[in-house]
């Protein structure tokens, strides 16, 4: 799949059937996800697979009961590493891991999506109860957490802004 399909065929996906995903699989995609940019290439991100029913009960509660959590095959929670970034100080803890996360959750749902799989971005989600239910040290975060599956539904593709409304130049 070409590049451009992946992103223009992504959707978000709430609902999967109960087929397993190997390991295999889930291991490329986050291959792939710490290909992603990264800040000074410290790869402060670290990745933890979620496949036990209980685990990820505990999950889907601190989602604020969003109840594809737990119904996914596998979720992945996607970590900052407070202590791999603290070379850039603040910033890097409030933002550059942030982004170094993000740019890892992408490369992996269009992975994903180029397998047929499907997966939603979910950020609404209690921090301490998501580190509680993993046991993740404190210089962990938390940032996304990513339920993946064979997709039971079809994605729905939303609406975009038009790009007159979104691009400046030189200046607001």
């Amino acid at each position: 799949m070409e590049v451009g399909d992946a992103i223009e065929g992504r959707t978000s996906i709430r609902v999967f059937k109960s087929d397993p995903i190997d390991d295999a699989t889930v291991e490329e995609g986050l291959r792939l996800a710490n290909l992603a940019p990264s800040a000074g290439n410290l790869q402060a991100r670290d990745f933890i697979i979620v496949r036990n029913r209980s685990a990820k009960k505990s999950l889907m509660k601190a989602a604020y009961g969003q109840d594809f959590v737990e119904a996914a095959p596998v979720v992945i929670v996607f970590c900052a590493n407070m202590e791999r970034i603290a070379h850039y100080g603040e910033r890097g803890k409030q933002l550059y891991c942030l982004q170094d996360v993000a740019a890892a959750v992408q490369n992996m749902m269009l992975y994903l999506h180029s397998k047929g799989l499907g997966s939603v971005w979910v950020g609404a989600f209690d921090e301490d109860q998501a580190a509680d239910a993993l046991n993740l040290p404190s210089h962990i975060r938390p940032v996304a957490m990513l339920p993946i599956g064979h997709p039971a539904e079809k994605g729905v593709h939303r609406k975009r802004l038009p790009l007159s409304e979104l691009i400046h130049r030189e200046s607001w």
